[in-house]
């Protein structure tokens, strides 16, 4: 039923649509041609009050109703209708990105709204929402590491690992090695033209079993660029801690982030080192990654014509060939 599929239909002759201005003026002549049929003058009706119309006489409308249909098609057909379907084809030259991120018990700081992992967790999402044609992993560290999602393409499953993390899900601690290590494993069989690592931390390493410099050594060996993030305010934040009686209070921490550390690592593997005060900054951050690393996409587009103006006209046909056959047959004494 494709003659149906109006969504994708293109007429490559849509002047003759004027044509369509024929029926109405066929309505109106049939209208005028009623009024104007032969008529005589009697004295009375008396004699005609008890003739029905027959059935054939209340249906004879329907042979017009058939010609302006015949007449509909046919002016269809000569504008040639086509059925048109585009295939696309797209060619990504392919960028495989690894986001690894700080879980730690500090990440749980208000100075950003709710707190910094929420925040950080906001903007990766969006960031992968930009990204649909890249294959984009998760790593998450505090005192140890821990692939949530391995590299893939699908925004789906990936965006729920991002929802599923939190805070205490592993020792804590900053093993920022360990992090940017692992993040390197899961890229380093990787065929894509490029590699990234976005490591994301609030604090200083002070965990792990591999320490910074090994891990940055191992990212340089693979061509890894990695950009670093530096989250957290000037000065002090305010950071959940217990009470004596096990209560949940506020208190001032001062912010420590080893940013020579951040600054050595992004430098030597060719990426950028940011340093994001607030959910603003924070944004403006992975917004700024998304356009240094533009995925290079091809489309190709290959638009298919099917011809339709058989299916019309012989629509067309066989309304008018009906109505000749019934208008000489059935309807013959009506008419």
């Amino acid at each position: 039923m494709n003659f149906l599929d109006f969504r994708h239909i293109t007429f490559a002759h849509p002047q003759y649509f004027i044509l369509l201005l024929l029926i109405p003026l066929f309505i109106y002549w049939l209208r005028k041609n009623k009024n104007n049929k032969p008529a005589f003058t009697i004295s009375s009706l008396k004699g005609f009050q008890n003739n029905s119309v027959s059935t054939i006489q209340k249906w004879a409308p329907v042979l017009n109703v058939l010609r302006i249909l015949s007449v509909f098609f046919l002016i269809i057909a000569l504008a040639r209708p086509q059925n048109s379907n585009v295939n696309e084809t797209v060619n990504s030259e392919g960028i495989d990105i690894v986001m690894s991120m700080d879980i730690s018990g500090s990440m749980l700081a208000e100075d950003f709204k709710p707190n910094r992992i929420e925040a950080a967790k906001k903007v990766a999402k969006e960031f992968v929402l930009n990204r649909p044609t890249d294959r984009i992993g998760l790593v998450i560290f505090s005192g140890e590491s821990f692939t949530q999602c391995p590299l893939t393409t699908d925004q789906n499953i990936l965006r729920e690992q991002l929802n599923s993390i939190r805070s205490g899900l592993l020792e804590d601690g900053t093993a920022i090695g360990m992090g940017l290590a692992t993040a390197v494993e899961r890229l380093r069989n990787s065929k894509a033209k490029s590699k990234i690592i976005i490591l994301l931390t609030d604090g200083v390493n002070n965990a792990g079993l591999i320490d910074p410099i090994t891990a940055l050594e191992i990212a340089k060996t693979y061509k890894i660029r990695v950009y670093t993030i530096g989250v957290g305010t000037e000065g002090t934040a305010p950071y959940p801690a217990q009470d004596a009686f096990g209560n949940v209070v506020m208190q001032q921490m001062p912010v420590q982030i080893d940013e020579a550390l951040m600054q050595k690592i992004s430098t030597e593997t060719g990426g950028k080192y940011y340093r994001a005060k607030d959910n603003n900054s924070l944004n403006k951050v992975y917004k700024d990654i998304d356009q240094l690393e533009k995925t290079k996409i091809e489309i190709n587009s290959f638009k298919h014509y099917a011809e339709l103006f058989f299916s019309y006209a012989l629509i067309g046909l066989v309304c008018l060939f009906l109505e000749m056959a019934l208008r000489f047959t059935l309807f013959r004494r009506v008419i």
